[in-house]
């Protein structure tokens, strides 16, 4: 039942909600309602699965193998909750500052809706379908606030998206042509007979579908035009997510066997976007850079695998987004209060203790160690330099020049949500055990078959 339910409340919601004046509070306050409550049921969802282990539905009683079929494991209910509290916290973020366009409430509770149905599937054709949803509320997303510079991120985000969307359709293709199904358990059983060739042609396609979406080297170029709260903090994790579940759930062997390449794109990745985004002066673009270093440490930890590597991929992808969501919002705004939070996230970002971000780059370092690799603990200790040399930076600009030393203050409103994310962050950091015990459950889950 909260399967079901947590992926047609934001559906009906946003359905009824698009067709209205977003731009009268009553209506973003009903898109905040709407999102909450599917947090809420996410969040049921995860102990749930946590308790008793993967859930499963088939829409509409249908077969197996013809009704759409819903899976939840620790994986996919971790990233999908926490990419609709990603969207929650920016929508809450445009109701308190006013909605400009009257359709952004409805997009949002669709791209909730979207992001749910992909990450909670358990067939590659519907998860295709689901990421295209997501894609083309993004887009709109993307253009909101109608400024010369959104409107060329958009066309710039649509069409590598698109280019993205194309190569996994091919892939998708692949996939029914050598295994004859789509259900993705029964894919991962017929893949070990597939000619190794075919299959390692079909997981590249994927991986570089992936690699788009996530924004790393070198299919980054996207990102930096395109920044924004919900962009890097929830629809980044489609790239990540792809990558787990694809990569290590369905392809471990062909994923084995790349995991040099993986690691050397990643360690490119962290040091380029680390050095780019020392050199930028903007914030925006500063943080942009930031993304793709920062998404390279995923990509290192599941070249190295294993429970130490998935486990550190899964909880460093927690981390991450909750950083971006913090800092992207609280750049904007002014305030001792604000400050404060915005110097945790800088800090988590750099991996500093008590920060939740220390005890992702404290698992970075378990992966490098049990992998025996001197040199990824020199990359860990390179890239946690770079982030706290820009970091600084960016607290430096927005907080401490002389023209940003405004008497005023950001609303109250807006302080509080940013303090929130900020004591999220800390918690995390103070309180480690249950995010590692889910990161764990999740690489169990991936290591052992349970696909969904």
């Amino acid at each position: 039942m909260l399967l079901s339910i947590a992926v047609l409340l934001p559906w009906v919601a946003g359905v009824l909600l698009v067709g209205l004046d977003g731009r009268r509070r009553v209506v973003g306050a009903l898109a905040v309602a709407a999102v909450g409550a599917t947090v809420a049921v996410l969040g049921l969802l995860l102990a749930k699965v946590l308790a008793d282990g993967t859930q499963t539905v088939v829409t509409g009683n249908w077969p197996a193998g013809v009704g759409i079929v819903l899976r939840a494991d620790p994986l996919a209910v971790t990233f999908g909750l926490l990419s609709v509290v990603v969207v929650l916290a920016a929508t809450v973020h445009e109701l308190i500052i006013g909605i400009s366009e009257r359709t952004f409430p409805g997009l949002v509770v669709l791209l909730a809706g979207a992001l749910t149905g992909l990450f909670l599937t358990g067939d590659v054709f519907n998860f295709y379908v689901f990421f295209e949803l997501a894609m083309t509320a993004s887009y709109a997303l993307t253009t909101y606030g109608g400024q010369r510079r959104q409107l060329q991120a958009a066309l710039l985000f649509t069409a590598v998206n698109l280019l993205g969307s194309f190569i996994f359709l091919i892939s998708v293709a692949g996939v029914y042509r050598v295994t004859g199904s789509l259900a993705m358990d029964a894919v991962r059983t017929h893949m070990a007979g597939v000619d190794p060739n075919a299959a390692i042609l079909i997981a590249t396609g994927f991986f570089v579908a992936f690699s788009v979406k996530l924004g790393l080297f070198p299919f980054h170029f996207w990102l930096p035009t395109a920044y924004a709260a919900i962009l890097s903090g929830a629809v980044a994790n489609i790239g990540t997510y792809g990558l787990l579940r694809f990569g290590a759930g369905i392809f471990p062997d062909q994923l084995r066997l790349a995991a040099v390449a993986l690691i050397v794109l990643g360690a490119v990745s962290v040091i380029y976007g680390g050095v780019l985004a020392v050199a930028r002066g903007d914030t925006a673009e500063m943080l942009a850079y930031s993304a793709i270093g920062q998404a390279g440490y995923v990509l290192v930890a599941i070249g190295v695998g294993g429970p130490v590597g998935l486990t550190a991929a899964v909880l460093y992808s927690i981390v991450n987004a909750l950083n971006k969501a913090l800092l992207f919002l609280g750049g904007a705004l002014r305030g001792t209060f604000v400050a404060g939070a915005f110097a945790i996230g800088a800090f988590s970002v750099a991996g500093v203790p008590p920060m939740a971000g220390f005890v992702g780059k404290l698992e970075m370092f378990r992966a490098s160690i049990v992998a025996g690799s001197v040199a990824l603990v020199v990359l860990l200790i390179v890239g946690s330099a770079l982030s706290l040399i820009y970091m600084f930076q960016v607290y430096q600009h927005q907080f401490w020049r002389g023209d940003q030393l405004a008497t005023w203050a950001s609303p109250l409103p807006l302080r509080l949500l940013v303090g929130i994310l900020g004591l999220l962050v800390l918690a995390a950091g103070l309180w480690p055990e249950p995010l590692l015990a889910i990161s764990s459950r999740a690489a169990d889950a991936l290591l052992l078959g349970r696909i969904g």
